[in-house]
């Protein structure tokens, strides 16, 4: 599991670390505040369209072979990303790594899928997800670090070296479960009319799809533009006893430590929300999450009048963010049988990183337009329709799916 861990951590830290350096990367490269949102939403668009390439032919190859390509891949986009010396050039980078991403992104929670019995996998979901807050405490906060102290190209360079490790893990260590694959070989027209099947069939996977859309949407609302209004907002400089905060002579300003102490909720949250979802059931968690996270996003930029009290709300935000995230993973996995996971997997991150696609955009021209309220706000109606789809659509399973609610495509689908 701890290759796992490594490789979503690595993973969540190259894809979230672009969001608190913008400001950064604006300055050095001389872009205005518009046009940084599209080095998120282009990734976030090529990993969708990847992802959904990916999805039928892990279920025919396997999670460990997708798991070993896409670790490659992303291990040579990250190292490209030092040679960005123009906004062109960087965002040429960002698309090959969410090609490289787009692999990945359903095959660690596939694999965990495979390799444990649903009873169990909200715990080890918990877990290997937890690298993303993980990502959170340890990669962006130092990644923050690394790109004020030698240029925005550093994190993404340090990221490409522990990418490499899980690459070598994974080759090493990770072994193929003992799970039924595909019996049909992959094609364009075939894998068209699965995902078709997919969003329309029955047993709630359309409704998953819409609901994973909604969470991102309203997330690339939220969270893009956040340090850009923070930065504009307080001073960025944070002292300890009258000293510049550092770790390993690397200054901390007060982007690292928010999503510091951020990420450290989401760590202790994340696997505990997991374990209670076997308990208790995955829909109360992910409800009351729900309800949570509105309240708090509505409230933001209102009651943020001074800088100590971003750091509690954003601990309340990263909390509830968790503990919906384990729980809707989990559920996920057991609304299909274990040879169409990896194909509705990556259907549901695709529709995902299309929303956060959309949400960045749209929160670039709402944050340009009209300041940082209008962005709360839209995040909290896409929060509360998040809601209203999983109370009224998204079932609560009561054990894994054997039989296929949709149909497999056949080979003879060319």
């Amino acid at each position: 599991m701890f290759a796992l861990w490594l490789l979503v951590f690595t993973a969540a830290s190259q894809t979230i670390i672009i969001t608190p350096i913008l400001p950064l990367i604006g300055e050095e490269l001389g872009v205005g505040t518009g046009p940084l949102g599209l080095l998120v939403s282009v990734y976030s668009w090529v990993l969708a369209f990847a992802a959904l390439v990916m999805g039928p032919i892990s279920d025919r190859i396997g999670r460990r072979r997708v798991l070993i390509v896409g670790s490659g891949a992303l291990v040579v986009a990250l190292a490209l990303h030092g040679l960005a010396d123009s906004f062109d050039t960087l965002l040429g980078m960002r698309v090959l790594a969410g090609a490289g991403g787009g692999i990945l992104s359903g095959a660690a929670v596939s694999y965990v899928g495979d390799a444990f019995p649903y009873e169990r996998r909200g715990w080890a979901t918990g877990w290997v997800m937890s690298g993303v807050p993980f990502g959170l405490v340890l990669g962006i906060p130092l990644g923050r670090a690394l790109a004020v102290a030698y240029g925005f190209r550093m994190p993404f360079v340090a990221f490409a070296a522990v990418m490499a490790v899980a690459f070598v893990l994974i080759l090493t260590v990770v072994p193929q479960p003992d799970v039924r694959l595909s019996a049909s070989r992959p094609t364009v027209r075939g894998s068209l009319r699965q995902y078709w099947d997919l969003l329309v069939g029955p047993g709630g996977t359309g409704a998953a799809a819409a609901t994973y859309f909604l969470m991102y949407f309203g997330l690339g609302l939220l969270i893009v533009y956040l340090p850009q209004w923070l930065t504009t907002q307080f001073p960025l400089e944070v002292s300890l006893f009258g000293e510049p905060l550092t770790v390993f002579g690397l200054p901390l300003d007060f982007i690292a430590t928010l999503f510091l102490v951020g990420g450290i909720v989401s760590v202790i949250v994340s696997p505990r929300a997991g374990t209670l979802s076997d308990a208790i059931g995955r829909k109360p968690l992910i409800l009351a999450s729900c309800l949570g996270l509105a309240v708090v996003t509505a409230a933001l930029p209102f009651v943020v009048v001074e800088r100590w009290v971003a750091y509690p709300l954003y601990i309340a935000i990263m909390g509830f963010f968790s503990l919906r995230m384990a729980p809707l993973q989990a559920l996920l996995t057991a609304l299909v049988p274990g040879r169409q996971r990896g194909a509705f997997l990556s259907l549901t991150i695709a529709v995902g990183q299309i929303g956060t696609g959309v949400g960045a955009a749209l929160g670039g021209v709402l944050y340009a337009t009209y300041g940082y309220p209008a962005n709360t706000t839209a995040s909290t109606v896409m929060i509360l329709l998040m809601a209203a789809f999983v109370w009224a659509w998204l079932p609560e399973p009561t054990g894994q799916a054997t039989d296929a609610p949709v149909r497999v495509p056949s080979e003879e689908c060319t």
